[in-house]
């Protein structure tokens, strides 16, 4: 049973992502046409997979080279594990965090070097999903090859009815009922319905639409040269796809299909075996990663059977690729010398603790000078304020009309005066 996806995804994540990406597969396919005068979403496919991986490429390098120097570095860490064993307390965790900190700095690499890249592929993957099961909602030239039917569907009288008697027929699974909706999105719905349709479900399509057989057989040419790549239609899993080819007895496209996920299969497993394994210093661990290594292909295969060739097509593609540029990378780390690196790492290391160093001691002794500075005021004040107050005492003991009390009116008037 297949699934009716109205218009672009509206998620608010995979929403904007398939969105892109669905926009950069159009001008793929606009391209082509334009270049080559070939229509065929399959082959726009595999350019937008070489795009994709080759924005991802500085990431797969990042994670080959976590991959590389764990193995170097990870001696250096499981002593520090042993070295705060069994110490929770705040104080101990703290120096443990920091001291894994600096090993990572000394090698040039990131904690999370090697998960990044799967976490942006994932949506990724979601979003192209997406895209390959509702192509005319992102490319323009599909869209509008349907506009000619669309517009005769529409111009029928009873046309609503004959289209939910399609659904039902096909077995078409649609939780939306288009007849309160607006007339755009009901041209949408029908472009949906037509291309998610079989190729013997257009025979009904004919027979409901007797007056329509000139514009049908424009759209199902059409559908032909840009949806179908060698034989096997995109937006159908190899699954559905083999089982119509074995119906017709056209066994050249159930080896298409059959190929298909055996190739992104394959591909994935000869770029694990490739890839330099981190080591995480536990042979059960390393025991576990290597099982998954050799599920995951399987696992691969399994699941292209059951999603949109499309996706499949990407899948595959995506594998070659990457065991190609696994073969330059190994290439390119064969000629480091991992040693020299952790050595320029460790120097700019070294630096930094100095600058930081330096630094510290200049605030520590302009605050040791700012406390002096503020003793030494202090102990003066100290001193002026009781030379003041016996000052003060001195002139309340003396009596008025003295020699002494004259010779201060005297001092007093002198000082009023000069301060005028």
């Amino acid at each position: 049973m297949a699934d009716i996806l109205l218009t672009a995804n509206s998620v608010a994540i995979l929403g904007p992502i398939a969105r892109l990406l669905g926009w950069i597969l159009d001008k793929i396919y606009l391209g082509v046409k334009t270049v080559t005068g070939i229509e065929n979403i399959g082959i726009s496919i595999i350019l937008l997979t070489i795009v994709i991986l080759g924005m991802l490429f500085p990431l797969t390098l990042k994670q080959q080279k976590f991959s590389m120097f764990s193995q170097k570095m990870q001696p250096e860490l499981t002593a520090i594990r042993k070295k705060y064993e069994g110490k929770r307390d705040q104080q101990s965790v703290a120096a443990m965090q920091q001291e894994t900190s600096l090993v990572y700095k000394k090698y040039g690499v990131s904690p999370a070097g090697s998960c990044v890249q799967i976490l942006i592929q994932f949506p990724i993957l979601l979003s192209l999903y997406q895209v390959f099961s509702r192509v005319p909602a992102y490319i323009t030239s599909v869209r509008s090859s349907f506009d000619g039917v669309v517009n005769g569907i529409t111009a029928t009288e009873g046309y609503r009815g004959i289209m939910k008697s399609i659904v039902s027929s096909q077995k078409l699974s649609v939780s939306v009922d288009f007849s309160d909706k607006h007339q755009s999105v009901i041209n949408n719905y029908i472009v949906d319905v037509l291309y998610k349709l079989p190729q013997d479900g257009w025979k009904i399509v004919y027979d409901k639409f007797p007056k329509l057989h000139s514009s049908i057989d424009s759209t199902v040419h059409s559908i032909k040269q840009y949806n179908y790549f060698l034989g096997v239609n995109i937006s159908d899993s190899p699954m559905t796809s083999i089982k119509a080819a074995m119906a017709n007895k056209s066994y050249l496209v159930v080896f298409v299909a059959l190929l298909i996920p055996i190739l992104s299969g394959l591909f994935q497993y000869l770029n694990v075996k490739m890839m330099p394994q981190p080591d995480n210093g536990s042979e059960q661990v390393a025991t576990q990663m290597k099982t998954m290594n050799n599920i995951l292909p399987l696992v691969s295969v399994v699941m292209t059977f059951s999603v949109p060739s499309g996706l499949g097509i990407y899948w595959a593609t995506s594998g070659l690729v990457r065991v190609i540029q696994q073969i330059f990378i190994n290439k390119h780390f064969e000629k480091i010398d991992i040693d020299d690196i952790i050595k320029q790492n460790e120097l700019k290391l070294k630096k930094q603790r100095e600058k930081m160093g330096i630094y510290e001691n200049q605030i520590n002794k302009a605050a040791h000078l700012n406390t002096r500075g503020i003793k030494a005021k202090a102990d003066i004040s100290g001193i002026d304020n009781e030379k003041i107050e016996e000052a003060s005492s001195k002139k309340r003991d003396i009596k008025p009309g003295s020699l002494a009390a004259k010779a201060n009116a005297v001092q007093e008037f002198n000082e009023r005066n000069s301060r005028k």
